[in-house]
């Protein structure tokens, strides 16, 4: 029997699709490809009660990278390897005022760069990744910084990591959590993964993704980052103060002192 055709009529009640909303469907796709851990409802309720009360505490938790557009999250980003956020918003304006955009990385040279990053470490590495990622964006992606995890990767000085920050701040596509040293701090003190995974990026993202609701990944980790630095530091944490850490700390001398 042939199929009946799709007249003007019926073609209208089909809704159009938004361009958002086909990335939101292919991130969430994407995410839920990868093998998670198994997690038990008794610890999804752990992390859900300690989402509420990071919330509650942090309720301006945002990134601490200063920017105003995709590319300078990318490039500060990239600068922030090994560096403190402060640090790299006291460089990137006047970095950014001197290339607006990435066709004028592309379009300059890693030497041109240095004297804009000197002040961070390993600023000579760091110049010639954002050169290189910026001339890739201009000669691959039109300029544009790409929105999926595949092209982003292919850019150098870009990992895992910095990925996820790019998606979830710049585009609200929670593909992944970033795991940076606050956030594997405090998964192991609050009760958020075990000791054998603690040292283990990439297990502790795939556990963190079991645990928590896709939608909350990224705030998540700016819940998780904000606690690391005004609470539960790796030194001279004020722990035993603090709420959060006095309900949920676990793994922790500075919890229970």
């Amino acid at each position: 029997m042939s199929k009946k055709p799709i007249t003007k009529k019926t073609a209208s009640k089909k809704k159009p699709t938004s361009r958002k909303a086909t990335k939101k469907k292919a991130a969430k796709k994407a995410a839920t490809s990868i093998a998670l851990p198994q997690v038990n409802t008794a610890d999804k309720r752990h992390a859900k009660r300690l989402r509420d009360m990071l919330a509650e505490h942090y309720p301006d938790a945002h990134c601490e990278l200063d920017y105003t557009a995709p590319h300078e999250l990318l490039i500060a980003t990239i600068l922030s390897a090994q560096c403190t956020d402060v640090a790299v918003n006291k460089a990137t304006p006047a970095l950014f005022k001197k290339f607006p955009a990435p066709a004028d990385y592309a379009k300059s040279t890693p030497e041109a760069i240095e004297p804009y990053v000197k002040t961070l470490g390993f600023y000579r590495n760091k110049a010639k990744s954002v050169h290189a990622a910026m001339s890739a964006v201009v000669s691959d992606f039109g300029g544009e910084i790409p929105s999926t995890m595949e092209e982003l990767l292919t850019l150098r000085g870009v990992a895992r990591k910095t990925a996820n920050v790019v998606l979830s701040n710049a585009f609200n596509i929670n593909l992944g959590f970033v795991v940076d040293t606050h956030v594997m701090r405090l998964s192991r003190r609050l009760g958020l993964i075990e000791e054998s995974e603690e040292n283990d990026p990439v297990k502790i993202e795939k556990k963190l993704m079991a645990l928590f609701a896709q939608e909350d990944w990224g705030l998540l980790s700016h819940l998780l980052i904000f606690h690391g630095r005004r609470a539960c530091k790796a030194r001279m944490a004020s722990c035993a103060d603090h709420p959060v850490c006095k309900k949920f700390g676990q793994n922790c001398e500075l919890c229970r002192e």
